[in-house]
């Protein structure tokens, strides 16, 4: 099948690499929840070969995420596996990090909150996770282009939106973990860093 792909995921993957090859330095199993079209998870692998890389997505996705698979295979990628996360169990093993990035803002804000609820039955004591993506901060837009983003979500879709900081936060509070870092990257984009203790 025809790979998809996202001019997005080209343009942020080497920004986001920078910070995950620091944070993930001392990882060893990585789940990455919401793969999408796959193209991140054949870039970071094969440049962080100590990790042991999981795709995950719906079911629909995992055919294109298969077709980047095939054509870049790296020995520390595995096939995509199908997660929903809004499911009671995600029937994944422990790993010590977890990586999203442009999720939060396409799942209903339910979903958002069960991702969170169920990060401590999969993300072991001492594992970080790691989510990249656009946020507001105290109710407000960082730039206009987020502004316009958002509109185009909401067009799309009313449970569609870019999250406010506070309130993800808030559900981190709420699983067990501890914010490490806040980086700004490029784009007016973010990616957040927690620590479960």
């Amino acid at each position: 099948m025809p790979r998809p792909f996202s001019q997005a995921c080209e343009n942020n993957r080497a920004p986001i690499l920078t910070v995950l090859a620091r944070v993930f330095a001392t990882r060893r199993r990585v789940l990455e929840i919401g793969s999408g079209t796959g193209q991140h998870a054949v870039y970071f692998a094969p440049r962080l070969p100590h990790l042991i890389w999981q795709p995950s997505d719906l079911p629909e996705h995992l055919p294109g995420i298969g077709a980047w698979l095939a054509a870049c295979p790296a020995a520390n990628l595995r096939p995509p596996i199908a997660l929903d996360v809004t499911a009671p169990d995600w029937g994944v093993a422990e790993v010590d990090a977890v990586f999203s990035a442009n999720t939060l803002h396409i799942m209903p804000w339910a979903a958002v909150a069960a991702c969170f609820a169920r990060l401590p039955k999969v993300l072991a004591p001492g594992g970080v996770l790691a989510i990249y993506g656009p946020f507001n901060y105290g109710g407000a837009y960082t730039a206009a282009s987020n502004a316009r983003f958002d509109a185009w979500l909401r067009e799309r879709g009313a449970h569609q939106g870019i999250r406010d900081f506070e309130a993800v936060a808030a559900l981190a509070t709420e699983a067990g973990l501890a914010l490490l870092e806040d980086n700004a990257l490029p784009a007016h984009n973010r990616l957040l860093v927690w620590l479960r203790s």
